[in-house]
């Protein structure tokens, strides 16, 4: 569908464009789409620090030194 689009179509596209909005309103517009994009990866890459804390504390509390097979049974004599 897009394969035919040539450089020529893409400026018409662009003039038409900065017709409708303006170059203000689109300097604007690109400048919030940056902070939106800069705030994402910011949460993805906090996230994913989260993730790697979190799976660091996990492997911490598991301890594979002694198993029960390993440990004396205690016998309970009543």
């Amino acid at each position: 569908m897009f394969a035919n689009i040539g450089p020529v179509q893409l400026l018409i596209v662009l003039v038409i464009v900065l017709a409708i909005f303006g170059t203000k309103r689109l300097r604007t517009l690109g400048s919030d789409l940056g902070s939106a994009v800069k705030g994402f990866r910011s949460a993805v890459s906090e996230a994913d620090k989260e993730s790697t804390e979190q799976i660091d504390d996990q492997s911490k509390d598991a301890s594979f030194d002694s198993t029960p097979v390993d440990e004396p049974k205690k016998e309970n004599h009543s």
